[in-house]
Formats: C-alpha cells, structure tokens, sequence
C-alpha cells in the first residue's frame, strides 16, 4: 500500500518548468500619472531606448531548448571563451563527414584554407554540440592542429555526454588523464550528463572511481552529486545516496539544502519539502537562511500565503536576514493571492532594508498578473520597471506573450527584437501551443512563417511542436507539406509521426473517393445501372 501511495504521490507532482525568474516581484513607487495604462508600443518603446543604455548589463546564455545550456555556459565560461567562425567552416565539415574514411576527412580539413586556433576551435565544438559525430570529427582536427586545450577537452566530454555517448568520452578522459591534464571537472560534467540520461548508478560510480584519476571525493564532490541527481529529478536516489554514506560524509544543513531545493524548486512537492524539513530536526540540524529560502519559494509556487507568510516571520525571528529571493517569492505569492497593495507595502519594506527590486523582482509581479488577465495592471508595472532603468528580460515577454492576442503577439515579437532580446526559439514553441491550445491553425501557420524572419534556425524540436499541433487541429496536408520541408533539411525522422502522416493520407483518400461516388450517383448512377 505504501509503495502505491508513493507512485501516486510522483504522478501528481508538479514538475517546475517556470524558471526561478518567474517567481519575482516589483519596485517601489507606482503612483507617477505618467505611466497611467501605457500600451503595448509605448511601454516597449521605452524598452528599447533604456536597453541601449543597459545593454552590457544583461546577462546573455547561449540558449538551446535541449541541453542545459545556462549551466554549462557557467561551468565552461561559454560566453567569454566563444569566438566567431570564418564563413563556411561549418559547412567544410560538414561535406567532409560524408567522405569514406576518416583519413580522407581529415586530408581534406588539412588542405583546406581554414585556419583554426584555441578560440575558434572551441566555438566551432559549441556550434556543432547537436551533432556529435560532427563534434567529433572537429575535435580530432583540432586534436590534429594542437588546439586540443583543457577547456576544448572538457566540452567535448559535455557534449558526448548529452548524447549518451558515454565510452567514448571515458576514453577522452583517461587521455587527458594519460597526459597529466586536470580530469576533475571532466568527472563533475560526467556525473551531471549520467544523471541527465536517468543512469543514476553510473553517476554514483562516477563519483566512487574519482580516485582513480588521483582526485579525491571530497564534500565538494559529493555535494555536487546530489547536485546532478537533484537537478534531473532523482531526489529520492539522491537523499538516499546522502544517507547511506553519512560515516564517511556527515549529513549536513548544506546536504539537506540540496535535497530540500530538489523539492521545492525542481519539483515542486510541498509533502516532500515538509517531510525533509522534519528530517533535519531528528538529525539535529537547524535550518539556515537557504532552507527558509527554498521553504518559502515552495509554498509561493503552489499559493500558500498563510505559510509562507510564517516561516518569513520565523525567520526574522531567528535572526536570519531575508534575501531577496525570498522577498521575491513573497511578492509573487501575494500578487497571485490578490494582494497587490500587500505586495507593493512588501516592495517598500525591502528599500528600508537596502534591497533593491530588480528585474526578477518586475518579472515575478508581471507574470501573475498577466496570468489573471489583469493586463492594464501588468502594463504599468512594466513602465515602472523601465523607468527605474532596469534590465526587461525574455521572461518579461514571455509573460505578456501568454496573455496577449494574436495582432499584439506580432508587436511583442517586435519589441523583443528592437530589445536585443529575441525572440528565441522558446518564444517560438510557447507561442504555438498556445495558439493550437486556443485551435487557431490559420495563425499558428502566420506565427511559423514569421520564424524566418527573426532569423531563427528552425530545430527539429520546432518542426514536431508545429506538425503535431496541425495534426491536433485538423491541417494534415500542411503538416505532411512541413514534415516533408523537415527531412528535406537533413533532420531525422520520427517513425510513429510518419505513419500517422501516411494513415491520414490514405484516409483522405477514401474519403475523397466516397464523395465522388456520391456525386456520381445523384447524377444517376453508373453507366450500367441506367
């Protein structure tokens, strides 16, 4: 009975898919007459004289919509070390994967007239990071040149590893090893893409052979497995790796952090947050401000003011400084819970305690009220947010993407452009499942023809969301004609879509055929029936 109450417990969890940024929240004076119901143009006309003022101040990832990018960018400092590319490198390469041998490729990469150093060859490795056989073949090029650093070593491994392509990059590592390289990070990266690919085992050996690479699994070490296993959803197996090694790592406040912010903010399962809160006490372990962080941010996710209201106090109480996340988190709690005033008093208590309402702090005010339809309200919180010279986000327009009509969704995609802010690619997806949620084809298909013209890359991630979305709504012809625009492109298949496809076509065709033959019966039947 226990076990099936657990399963049921895992199927109704929430998984957080908003962002940490989400739950922010607002500044302090609201009252200037000037910003009274600004439209849409207005409002991110501004945003776009104030970005030109603030522009080196907005934080810039690489994105992808399938690896984790932030976080590598931050491990592998992918913004400082990217280099741009000499015009048709990526293409050379390419042509030559298509060659018999990997001799002849190489010959060919050789003769040519590209010139590749540690920057471009490590911006090359990132461009190529969706195809790793690619990836790959660039690598031992640059292997070839001598550009084969630590940094170009360790993303390679990342990216053999977000394709599961786990013995070649362990060969990587023990020839970085062989050649007196430093493998430490290279074992952190293999644990976290173990974790990513539900190989939880693999993960924890990863861990438990770190000594071989003459590193030792230290506090570090361990708190950054139950890191990786926390980030891609395997909590359970990480509390359970914690305490099964608590005589050789002590259970700590920093472990239990760990496992506590995997409920709270990657999964969002107050019963386990809960749960975990009172197993620290047995363990004699007194919350710090991070545990009251993560506690009130999972009560704020799922409405619950009362509580989060109380742990905010206790932890005034306890001397324990709130920061300004968990302002952030109560903001938006009460902004959902229709507190607006509340919030706003909240907004003037932080200024008094010397913290400053940032853009994650706008955002967490912006996104709720663009979810309750209140966009009036929402409008001049983005004025607001402008005015004080702050930085809008993409997670600020998505908010109002969410809540907008079809014409003003074409004049945010604008503004995110004149904002040097998008759109993206997620921009793109959020906005068709809307529009195929709301059974809108015809302008789901105006939205997809408006790709190109933001010089976005349609991914195969892209082409799926819109042909399965026609499919729904009914446009097979136009989903066969984009599936087709999609293998034409070089991108794989997908089997089970395919001979969806090809059922619909045959039905379409006996259906085309029976209204024939209706038609040609109302006229009087065939030839030899007259």
């Amino acid at each position: 009975m226990a076990a099936i109450v657990a399963i049921a417990r895992k199927l109704t969890r929430t998984p957080l898919f908003k962002s940490q940024s989400l739950l922010r929240a607002l500044s302090t004076s609201f009252s200037s007459s000037s910003f009274q119901n600004p439209s849409f143009s207005s409002a991110f006309h501004r945003a776009g004289l104030v970005h030109s003022q603030i522009l080196s101040h907005v934080p810039r990832f690489v994105s992808s919509s399938r690896f984790s990018t932030q976080v590598i960018s931050e491990m592998l400092d992918i913004n400082q070390a990217l280099a741009p590319l000499e015009q048709g490198l990526i293409d050379l390469i390419r042509q030559v994967s298509e060659l018999a041998s990997e001799a002849d490729a190489m010959a060919s990469l050789e003769d040519s007239s590209f010139d590749l150093n540690h920057d471009s060859f490590y911006s090359l490795i990132w461009e190529l990071r969706d195809e790793w056989r690619l990836a790959f073949l660039a690598f031992k090029w640059g292997e070839k040149r001598g550009c084969d650093d630590q940094k170009a070593c360790d993303l390679m491994i990342w990216v053999l590893g977000n394709h599961q392509k786990f013995n070649i990059a362990w060969c990587l590592v023990r020839d970085m090893f062989n050649v007196s390289r430093d493998t430490r990070k290279a074992m952190f990266l293999m644990m976290d893409r173990y974790a990513a690919a539900n190989d939880t085992s693999q993960a924890i050996r990863t861990f438990d052979i770190m000594d071989k690479f003459k590193h030792i699994p230290d506090d570090e070490a361990f708190q950054g497995l139950l890191y990786a296993l926390c980030r891609h959803g395997h909590i359970e197996k990480a509390e359970e790796f914690m305490l099964a090694s608590k005589k050789l790592f002590p259970v700590d406040v920093e472990g239990f952090n760990i496992i506590l912010n995997g409920w709270c903010n990657i999964w969002t399962d107050v019963t386990e947050a809960k749960r975990i809160w009172r197993e620290m006490g047995n363990y004699c372990i007194t919350p710090n401000k991070d545990s009251y962080s993560h506690m009130i941010s999972c009560f704020s996710k799922v409405g619950n003011l009362f509580d989060s209201l109380r742990l905010f106090d206790e932890m005034k109480k306890r001397g324990l400084a709130p920061g300004i996340d968990v302002y952030n988190s109560l903001v938006y709690v009460m902004t959902c819970e229709n507190c607006f005033d509340e919030a706003m008093k909240l907004l003037e208590k932080m200024n008094e305690e010397g913290l400053k309402p940032d853009s994650l702090t706008y955002n967490s005010m912006i996104r709720p009220l663009c979810e309750a339809g209140k966009l009036d309200v929402a409008r001049n919180v983005l004025a607001t947010m402008i005015s004080e010279n702050l930085s809008l986000t993409v997670d600020t327009f998505h908010a109002f993407l969410e809540a907008v009509n079809f014409d003003q969704t074409l004049e945010v995609l604008g503004q995110m452009k004149i904002s040097g802010l998008g759109p993206t690619e997620e921009t793109f997806l959020l906005i068709l499942g809307k529009l195929f949620k709301e059974k809108q084809p015809e302008n789901a298909l105006k939205i997809w023809a408006e790709v190109g013209r933001f010089e976005i890359v349609a991914s195969p991630v892209l082409y799926l969301a819109t042909i399965q979305g026609l499919l729904t709504c009914g446009g097979i012809e136009k989903a066969r004609e984009i599936y087709s625009e999609m293998i034409s492109k070089g991108f794989p298949g997908n089997p089970k879509l395919q001979k969806l496809l090809e059922e619909q076509k045959v039905k379409g065709i006996r259906k085309s055929k029976r209204i024939d033959l209706q038609k040609v019966g109302s006229q009087g039947g065939f030839k030899g029936q007259r």
